[in-house]
């Protein structure tokens, strides 16, 4: 698939603050005050995420027409939940702004949970639930979503307010998420090779080849969805990604294992797993293999 920037900045930004929102409406649980500056930090990443994914459309004022079809569409889903967020957000600011009631705060922390979770998994569910994508298909894919979400969420969290309990959730989920992609890439590897007959909507036993080429031009078709990356710079982007979102974030929240707890560790932390999540998300485009690139003979 041609890795699109806009929708790689939507991913990439847009998970970031969900993952923050959800980790600071959990937090409201425990001590529901101060929760101005990350939550309009989350507002800023999530708006600014949607609004680079409309600039992926051929029409963007039309983008209100995808949220009519919630009963059968992920992607329309997602703009469902996205909006929906919006309302716990803006009262858990309100009532942070006027010092309101701790159970009236802690139930719109567990909305904005709640919708800051069903956000991201429906924007995981767009891309699994195709099946003429099979590295999309892989089980490793949702996980992957919130983990990428959880992880920069919660390093913006500490750059806030740094605590050892955040530090070691940072290391944990830098980890986590290095072994997940490592074991999604070598799942990625093996997948098969497949046949003409997919492509021409045969049964994948069936006896099918090309006889030409279908143009000698390329077209919309082929330029969106064939996209040819070179094995030595996939290896190469792929332990650049590892370096910027696990290994730095894990050796940065070393310390707070003994004790020694920094707001900019946090800092440097975020801006690294942004970094490698932006790289990882242009692989997760430019490695994916559509079925209609076996049609077009690439």
């Amino acid at each position: 698939m041609h890795p699109a920037l806009s929708v790689i900045a939507f991913s990439t930004l847009s998970g970031a603050g969900y993952g923050l929102l959800f980790l600071l409406g959990l937090q409201t649980l425990i001590a529901p005050h101060d929760v101005l500056p990350p939550l309009l930090l989350g507002t800023v990443l999530i708006t600014a995420g949607l609004l680079a994914s409309t600039a992926h459309l051929g029409q963007p004022r039309r983008a209100w027409r995808a949220f009519s079809q919630w009963r059968s569409s992920w992607l329309s889903r997602e703009g469902v939940a996205a909006v929906a967020t919006y309302v716990p957000l803006a009262l858990l600011g309100v009532l942070d702004v006027l010092d309101g009631p701790r159970p009236a705060q802690q139930l719109c922390g567990v909305l904005l949970t709640l919708g800051a979770a069903g956000t991201v998994f429906c924007t995981a569910r767009i891309y699994s639930s195709l099946p003429t994508v099979p590295a999309w298909r892989l089980p490793q894919v949702v996980p992957g979503y919130f983990g990428f979400g959880l992880l920069c969420g919660a390093a913006l969290l500490g750059a806030f307010g740094a605590s050892a309990a955040l530090g070691i959730a940072v290391l944990a989920l830098a980890l986590a998420l290095g072994g997940l992609k490592l074991w999604y890439w070598r799942a990625l590897d093996t997948l098969p090779a497949l046949p003409i007959a997919s492509a021409l909507g045969l049964p994948p036993d069936a006896r099918a080849r090309s006889f030409e080429t279908p143009h000698t031009e390329a077209n919309y078709i082929s330029r969106e969805m064939v996209f040819v990356l070179a094995r030595r710079h996939r290896q190469r982007l792929r332990r650049l990604a590892l370096l910027h979102f696990a290994a730095l974030p894990a050796l940065l929240m070393l310390p707070t294992l003994f004790g020694s707890v920094a707001a900019s560790w946090f800092a440097v932390a975020a801006l690294a797993a942004l970094l490698g999540a932006f790289v990882e998300r242009w692989l997760f485009f430019a490695e994916a293999r559509h079925i209609v690139a076996t049609y077009y003979q690439r």
